[in-house]
């Protein structure tokens, strides 16, 4: 059988020694796998099955069907790739928190992307791994992530750190300075940024075109000099432009 999985996830099946709570008195952690490639579902099956303490209870092959899934299976952990057919996992994860509340998402991912992760913790993710791991790290995020852990890979973590370090320093140089004037409708534009809604959504929210909403959050990232949705939230929340704890 072809191994699916690469070089590094071609291990051996071997019983790790696992860290944190035993889990042999639980019920098996209940996974549904997520993947447009066919071949690396079964071999994410077949890895797992290996593992008395996680069960597959499901597979899907885009995000529209993972949503279907998860409503119908109600699993523990969905793990999910991020580019997909039909409907992507990111776009994906927020319809699945909907539906499974319980639900952890694992993202597991070619895309070493900053945006992609960023907009997958955004949506709900509380994982985000690459597919170069190996099975045995697998597993273990599995078992750390339903124990309420966050797990994020280390290449990818430092890009996160670097970011903030990043932003964190545009914001201190701008503290002196003060803060762009933006409109009502920007501040209503921002607010939706803030709880995470796409362009679409705000477009219907507010009764405007999606390409007015875009035109909007161009303005507002120009105003404040920023470069991304998330450098705009953050950097309003600090600088008390906008007040997410109001009505």
């Amino acid at each position: 059988m072809v191994d699916t999985f690469g070089p590094a996830m071609s291990q051996g099946r071997r019983h790790i020694e696992r860290s944190g709570p035993v889990r042999e008195q639980r019920e098996p952690i209940r996974v549904l796998v997520v993947d447009d490639h066919e071949l690396f579902r079964r071999g994410l099956e077949i890895v797992l099955a290996q593992e008395e303490d996680i069960s597959v209870v499901g597979e899907a092959g885009d995000g529209a069907e993972a949503v279907e899934k998860a409503a119908d299976l109600l699993p523990d952990i969905v793990l999910m790739d991020v580019r997909m057919p039909r409907r992507g996992g990111i776009e994906a994860c927020t319809s699945i928190k909907e539906v499974a509340p319980s639900a952890r998402i694992i993202m597991l991912t070619i895309s070493d992307e900053e945006a992609d992760l960023y907009d997958a913790i955004k949506a709900g993710a509380t994982g985000y791994l690459l597919k170069e791991i190996s099975t045995d790290e697998v597993t273990a995020a599995i078992r750390a992530v339903a124990d309420g852990q966050s797990q994020i890979s280390p290449s990818m973590a430092a890009k996160l750190l670097t970011e903030f370090k990043a932003l964190i320093q545009r914001t201190d140089e701008r503290r002196l300075v003060p803060a762009p004037k933006l409109t009502d409708r920007e501040l209503e534009v921002l607010k939706l940024v803030a709880t995470g809604k796409n362009n679409r959504d705000i477009a219907k929210d507010l009764f405007i075109s999606e390409n007015t909403v875009k035109n909007h959050v161009r303005n507002i990232l120009e105003k404040l000099q920023l470069h991304s949705r998330m450098e705009a939230v953050v950097y309003a929340m600090r600088e008390k432009i906008l007040d997410l704890g109001g009505g």
